[in-house]
Parts: structure tokens; sequence; C-alpha cells
């Protein structure tokens, strides 16, 4: 019954993503050719539309099924299926343009292919979001549940019950938690009932009522599983373990299969295939644009720069980015030339005498940093990310402070999470690095948005920009 109602959901999923998909091709045609927004229509063949609109209806569906688009996603976030949702219709649009390129019989307009491509992607979020609201509230009134026990380690097992019940609407109704080894003195958790004996437990699963089963276990424990997976038998229940991994999981743990074995990924960069595409994608749309805007005002900086102090206009220094890879990372001079020549690679005090007039307002406005555009577009550095230190400082940061080189796993950035948290310059090393993990552990393009839009606020003026 459970495969029946998934199919079910399935099918209906699918149809409805496919008539929102008819309803933005057809929209973006009558826009384009039956109003006055756009220049007069050149002549046009409809065929060529009917023609096109099928063709995108296949591939849509070739790319939904290649991607398992509409499997289950009761253990997934909202947020995870708008992101799948954006990679599989920039992936079918490649396809689409790819189909058009070689079958060139078939002419469209840009103007509607553009204006199809945006609305059908407001228009599948807005379905997919309204969709599960529905299921949501088909939830709430006791249907389309599945019905899971909890088993495992006191610990373990609380943690992963009070998260499920903060997402109720992903429809898991915990029947109850066996404790496979700690005893509780509790009788219920989080008003579910805490089952005391083994011989009660087996009845459950045997009775036919439950559909599945989540085991919270410590690492120490793992073995563990193999005997709860004999309480099972051989009951056609879904089976989730879920490991605590405690200290070894770093950041961005994740499971993958190879050749029929389970590989759980500890440390990973989050920035692979599509995201580092998108990330890439707009750092060169917004960098480039941000150094055209900039041009006039850096223009003005080098010339203030020549006039009030002998040396070259830029500083070019060593950093630390994309996995240890170091790279020159560029800046408007603000010091003395020849300023490290006694002090070796330091950090800028606070009314630092080796920091010009002109260059200490550059620092304080963050102007000096300018630059760092021309190593966004060359790759080496991202708009946002950890900001780049020194090699000879990061051996010494390395000793005194665990997990500092994982924010290596990112390209470096001219802003981050930290430094709109206030955390830059001559400030808390420890709280800054605990924020550029966060930063890399909870990566998205939005946060990315975010960021860069904290910093248009706030990020220019600081009184602790002071670093080299």
């Amino acid at each position: 019954m459970l495969k029946q109602h998934n199919e079910f959901f399935k099918s209906l999923m699918r149809v409805n993503d496919l008539l929102f998909i008819s309803l933005a091709w057809w929209l973006a045609y009558g826009l384009r050719f039956y109003t006055n927004l756009f220049v007069e229509a050149e002549n046009f063949v409809f065929r060529h539309y009917v023609i096109a609109w099928i063709m995108i209806l296949l591939v849509w569906s070739g790319v939904s099924e290649l991607l398992d688009f509409y499997r289950p996603r009761r253990l997934s976030t909202q947020r995870r299926e708008i992101a799948d949702l954006i990679k599989g219709s920039v992936l079918a649009l490649l396809i689409f343009l790819g189909i058009l390129f070689l079958v060139r019989e078939i002419v469209l307009s840009r103007i509607v292919v553009i204006l199809f491509w945006f609305t059908s992607l407001v228009f599948l979020n807005l379905s997919h979001i309204s969709f599960r609201e529905g299921l949501r509230l088909f939830r709430r009134t006791g249907y389309n549940l599945r019905h899971m026990l909890i088993l495992g380690a006191a610990v373990q097992t609380q943690q992963l019950l009070q998260k499920l019940q903060l997402y109720r609407h992903l429809g898991h109704h915990i029947v109850g938690v066996f404790l496979t080894q700690d005893p509780a003195s509790d009788k219920e958790w989080e008003g579910v009932r805490i089952i005391p004996e083994l011989e009660e437990l087996l009845a459950i699963i045997r009775s036919g009522k439950v559909d599945g089963a989540f085991v919270a276990l410590p690492l120490e424990q793992a073995s563990k599983l193999c005997e709860i997976q004999q309480w099972l038998g051989d009951e056609p229940l879904e089976l989730y373990f879920v490991p605590d991994l405690g200290e070894l999981a770093k950041m961005r743990g994740n499971v993958e299969e190879f050749d029929g074995m389970q590989i759980i990924s500890l440390q990973a960069s989050p920035l692979y295939g599509w995201n580092s595409l998108l990330k890439r994608t707009m750092d060169i749309a917004l960098g480039g644009s941000a150094l055209l805007c900039f041009s006039p005002l850096m223009a003005l900086i080098a010339v203030g720069i020549k006039l009030t102090s002998s040396g070259p206009i830029l500083y070019r220094q060593e950093r630390m980015g994309l996995d240890g890879e170091p790279f020159e990372m560029l800046k408007f001079r603000t010091m003395v030339q020849g300023a490290e020549r006694y002090t070796g690679p330091v950090w800028a005090a606070n009314d630092d005498p080796r920091v010009t007039t002109l260059g200490l307002w550059l620092r304080r406005t963050s102007l000096d940093e300018l630059p760092q555009l021309i190593n966004v577009l060359r790759g080496e550095m991202s708009l946002v990310g950890p900001r780049p230190e020194r090699p000879p400082l990061i051996e010494e940061f390395r000793k005194s402070i665990p997990k500092y080189m994982l924010r290596h796993k990112v390209k470096a950035g001219m802003t981050g999470w930290a430094q709109v948290n206030g955390w830059r310059g001559n400030t808390s090393l420890e709280r800054r690095i605990e924020h550029d993990l966060d930063y890399i552990e909870n990566w998205s393009l939005w946060r990315d948005v975010r960021i860069l839009a904290r910093t248009l606020r706030v990020g220019f003026r600081h009184h602790k920009a002071g670093n080299l």
C-alpha cells in the first residue's frame, strides 16, 4: 500500500509539473507575439512552437527521471528540493538548446525561450511549494503518514526524536522508542511511548502496523545494527541507520555508493558539480560588473597613492587558497614601501606607523581590497569565502587552532561570514574559524547573496580592518 501511495503522488507531481511547464511555454509565446511588451514581432511559424513544446515536455520528463526528482522526500528539506529543481531546470534548458542547435529547421524567438525558462522556474517552484503544503495539511489530518519506530542508544535516540518532532510535516509518526542498551526512567519522551521490553517490540514489528525504523547509535555501538536487523527478521520494513559520528564528521558529511559499497564522507567541500558552476557563474557575473562599476574609483585611488607616497600602486602578497594552493593576492598599497623589512610578516596594529595617511582611510573603508576583483575573475578567489591568510602565519595558526586548515576546502573570498559578523582584523581568530567552518558546512548560493548584501550595507567601514 505504501508503494502504491508513493507511485500515486509521484504520478500526480509529474503531471502537475508538465501542466505548469506547458502553461509557462504558451504564456511566454503569448507575451511575445500578442502583446505590446516587445518590439513588433517578426514572422513566426506556429508549428515550430508546437514541436518545441512537445520537445520540452519530453526533455523535462527525461531529466526528472534521470535525477529521480519525484522520489519521496520525507527526509529532505524544502530548500534542498528547490535547489534540485533549479539544477534540473538548467540541465533541461541546456539539453533543449542543444537539440535546437542540431535541428536547425526549427526557428524560435530567443525572447520566448528566455521568458519560458524564468516563468517555468517560478511556476514549478510555486507548484512544488503548494503541493508540499497540501501534503502537510493532508498529514495533519492523519493521512499519508509513515508509522516508524526509533531504536538505539538513549542520547542519540532522544536527539533524533526531537528532530523528527520539529519536522512533523514530513509525515513520520513515531509509534514508539526502544532503547537497546541504556535504560530510561521515563515512560515517554516528547509524547512518544518508550517500549520497555524486547518481546513487546517484536510484537509491534510483526503486527504489520509499522512501516519502518530508525536506528540511532554511537559509532562504538554500530555492531548492534546486525542484531537489530535480526529482530526485524524478514518483515518488509524500511530501515534507516543514523550513526553518531561525533567529532569524526567535521563538515558536509554524506553517503555515496560505490559498486554496492556504502561510503560515508566525513569531510568534503560543498562546491563541486552544479554548486561549483553556479558559484563561479555568480563570481564572474557580479565580479565583472563590480570591476566595471568601481573602475573610476579605483583609478582615482591609484592616482592618490602615486601622489602621496613612493612605491608601487598595488601590493602583491602570497596567500593560501583552495586546497592549500598559494596565489598572489592584490591590494592597493596602504603602507610605506618596504614596511616588512624589519618586522617580517605580522598583522598591522592600531595606529601602525607603517600605514600611510591615505592607506589608513583605505583600510577603514575596505577600499584597499578592490583589486581582488581581479583575483576573483582569474578564479583564484571568490566573492564570498573565508579570508585568505599568509603561509608563514598559517603555519603558526594550524599548530594552536584545531581544524584550521579545513577552511581551505573552498576558495578564499573577498568577504565572508566571519567578516560580516564583525570577526575581522585583530579579533579572535578562534571565533573567525568557527564562522568560516559554519559557512562551509551550511553553504548555499542564497547564503552567498545574503553575505554580499550585508557586506554592501555594513562592510565598507570597520575600525578593526587592519590586518595585512
